[in-house]
């Protein structure tokens, strides 16, 4: 029945969406299992008795026990749980089982296991981020090639197609002029308007010569091209600009790999502080509560997002943009792992932060308990601060989606 309900939903989900959505819910899904299991493997390595490892939350549709564990799924799949006894000093524990609770265990060992979730989701940004550069590649941003054409009423084809250029045309130089950055290849274009080109590019390794004349178009609408200026701009071929994907070799992929996480994880770091800042949360009250200032392209593009849109997004670019997906995945790892780190309950830094205190007060061996109820309120307020984040973020994410960026 269970497995006749799950084909059932990504059947419907997909003729509903497309294939890419139950993909990336699987993804999301298996991600937070990796969390989980990253605390499950190092409490049994610890020597924690585990009790319960579930996917979901609410009402139990399956489970079974194996030793002293039961695994199970529930119906909300909103992310899963690994129960050790003992978390806190005021949990009932049989003193047969004091021995193997979570805070019977040594420093360290509390200190792996709380973090444990966390570096889990940087191995597996690691093996996403290898993946990419291994097998789709990415985009060579010193590489400029011809993405697709725009539409022309009442024209067949743009001058860029009437010329005989085609998809994944890379351009070397025009007119002489080497191609080095993508401003440097929509000036020429849009100053010689009416005037015959040459083009020289690459096409499945071969370098060829095509002739184009910009059409005088007052515009140049080139998507992903920062705007020029100091020039003007009148002529357009009609195509737009993409950099090509290179794969890399599996052993230079290590070290690339481990460089694209850790600038993730610095990207990660200062948008973690942008989003608790108090200048933040100002800004998207406002966007709550000012649908013109919600609906500006500025806010769509700089403010935080909701796991709706963030499952939107990878939907989108997983049918358009591998590369992007990937990056998508690699980056909610990220965010997501070094979320869970700040030092403050229930987020699993909390644990690590108490423990610490905890070795700090200790004293010729007598363990020091830390007194959890002194931390209510804090706790309590940041808790507050999470749903308001949480409510604002998916309010604006359900009723002021992001258009598609990958168009």
């Amino acid at each position: 029945m269970l497995l006749a309900g799950t084909a059932v939903v990504v059947v419907a989900l997909s003729w509903l969406w497309g294939w890419a959505l139950p993909l990336v819910i699987f993804l999301v899904i298996a991600m937070v299992m990796g969390h989980e299991f990253g605390h499950f493997i190092t409490a049994k390595r610890a020597g924690m008795r585990v009790t319960d490892f579930f996917v979901g939350f609410g009402p139990v549709l399956w489970s079974t026990t194996r030793g002293e564990t039961r695994y199970g799924i529930r119906a909300l799949p909103l992310g899963g749980y690994v129960k050790v006894p003992g978390m806190t000093w005021y949990d009932t524990i049989e003193p047969q089982d004091e021995a193997r609770t979570y805070r019977s265990a040594s420093y360290p060992r509390k200190v792996l296991f709380a973090s444990a979730g966390s570096l889990m989701h940087v191995v597996m940004a690691l093996l996403i981020a290898y993946a990419a550069l291994v097998f789709v590649g990415q985009p060579d941003t010193n590489r400029f090639a011809v993405g697709g054409f725009t539409k022309w009423d009442g024209h067949a084809q743009t001058a860029a197609q009437a010329a005989g250029l085609r998809v994944g045309d890379q351009f070397v130089a025009i007119d002489g002029h080497r191609i080095t950055t993508a401003a440097s290849l929509v000036t020429i274009i849009g100053e010689n308007a009416g005037q015959r080109l040459t083009l020289t590019v690459v096409r499945a390794g071969r370098t060829l010569t095509l002739h184009a004349t910009p059409v005088d178009g007052r515009t140049v609408t080139i998507h992903g091209v920062p705007e020029v200026k100091g020039a003007k701009l009148d002529g357009k071929l009609g195509f737009v600009i993409t950099n090509p994907t290179s794969t890399t070799p599996w052993l230079s992929a290590v070290p690339r790999s481990f460089s694209t996480v850790a600038t993730t994880i610095n990207e990660a770091v200062h948008g973690l502080v942008h989003v608790f800042s108090p200048g933040e949360f100002a800004t998207l009250l406002h966007q709550v509560t000012t649908p013109a200032a919600a609906r500006s392209t500025v806010a769509k593009t700089t403010r935080p997002v909701s796991i709706i849109e963030v499952v939107r997004l990878a939907d989108q670019a997983a049918q358009s943009n591998v590369p992007i997906f990937f990056n998508i995945l690699i980056t909610l790892n990220v965010f997501v792992g070094l979320m869970n780190m700040l030092p403050m309950l229930p987020l699993d830094g909390g644990y690590v932060a108490i423990a610490t205190y905890e070795r700090l007060r200790q004293r010729r061996g007598q363990r020091y308990h830390a007194d959890l109820n002194r931390l209510t309120p804090v706790v309590v307020a940041f808790v507050g601060v999470l749903v308001v984040l949480f409510a604002c973020t998916l309010y604006l994410d359900i009723v002021y989606p992001i258009s598609n960026p990958f168009h």
